[in-house]
């Protein structure tokens, strides 16, 4: 009987292993990659941009296993996207024990999904006194690049623009994720051109912090929507502006029915693609 069992388990095993795999790791040029050679590649960069559908149930796992893995390779800085840059005081003296997470709660705005998606990573950095970064730029400010453009940033007070990557901050239309935003107008002579810019002024400021946040001896690992570093683009290009000659690895993820099957539009997306069964489960 145990024999029979043991077998059972075995055939189970392989049928999980070869049909029922929920991701697959790939270069950039599409071979297959083991997780554990991921790590030891992402342990030798500066700079890791995790991108993540901010939904996905298993993506949101990964990034903590692979935070987990990292930190026991090399000492970390965390930063994500989801702290807007006047949070934080608050985000700091959450990790660094001075409040407590009702006290966290009332200073910080925090996603919808912050518990499921979000807390784990917050506490890990608590849990190991690591300092975590919030990058993004105060969403109120792409609005007003959205709504009046560029040139209504210069009207903030210095405070105000602490919180926001240097101005002028540094733009090309012609990179391909602001071009890619451009060609959505229907309509080219209505197109408005403060679209890809309200969208440059988040990368451009989640690049800055970054950079102002880089360490010699230490790895910044951070978590942002893919579509900001996809194609060594967005944030990759602003960290290369205002930190040229750092080692940048990028990490994004994309879904499919067959993981095992390497679409070519993925191609150069990031140096690690992570394809994941379409079926995983949706935390919203």
């Amino acid at each position: 009987m145990k024999r029979l069992l043991g077998l059972i388990v075995l055939i189970c095993n392989i049928s999980f292993a070869q049909s029922g795999q929920p991701y697959q790791i790939y270069n950039a040029k599409g071979k297959k990659v083991t997780y554990k050679k991921m790590i030891r590649t992402l342990a030798k960069q500066d700079v890791v941009l995790f991108g993540e559908f901010h939904n996905n149930s298993l993506g949101h796992w990964l990034q903590l296993k692979v935070t987990e893995d990292l930190g026991s390779k090399r000492q970390l800085v965390l930063g994500a996207e989801m702290f807007e840059a006047d949070n934080q005081v608050g985000v700091s003296n959450y990790v660094s024990g001075k409040i407590d997470e009702s006290k966290f709660k009332e200073d910080v705005r925090l996603w919808n999904n912050y518990v499921t998606d979000y807390k784990p990573l917050i506490e890990y950095a608590k849990a190991n006194q690591l300092n975590f970064v919030a990058t993004n730029v105060p969403r109120r400010y792409a609005s007003i690049v959205f709504k009046q453009g560029v040139e209504a940033l210069d009207t903030l007070s210095l405070v105000d623009k602490s919180w926001i990557a240097p101005l002028p901050f540094p733009y090309d239309s012609e990179l391909p994720g602001y071009k890619k935003m451009m060609s959505m107008f229907d309509d080219k002579d209505h197109a408005n051109d403060n679209f890809p810019k309200a969208q440059a002024i988040k990368d451009a400021t989640m690049g800055y912090f970054i950079s102002q946040n880089l360490l010699d001896s230490k790895l910044f690992v951070h978590y942002n929507g893919s579509f900001h570093s996809d194609y060594f683009d967005g944030i990759y290009w602003y960290i290369n502006k205002y930190s040229p000659g750092k080692r940048i690895n990028t990490i994004t993820m994309v879904e499919s029915d067959n993981v095992g099957d390497f679409e070519n539009d993925n191609l150069d997306r990031a140096n690690f693609i992570i394809v994941i069964d379409t079926n995983i489960l949706k935390s919203f």
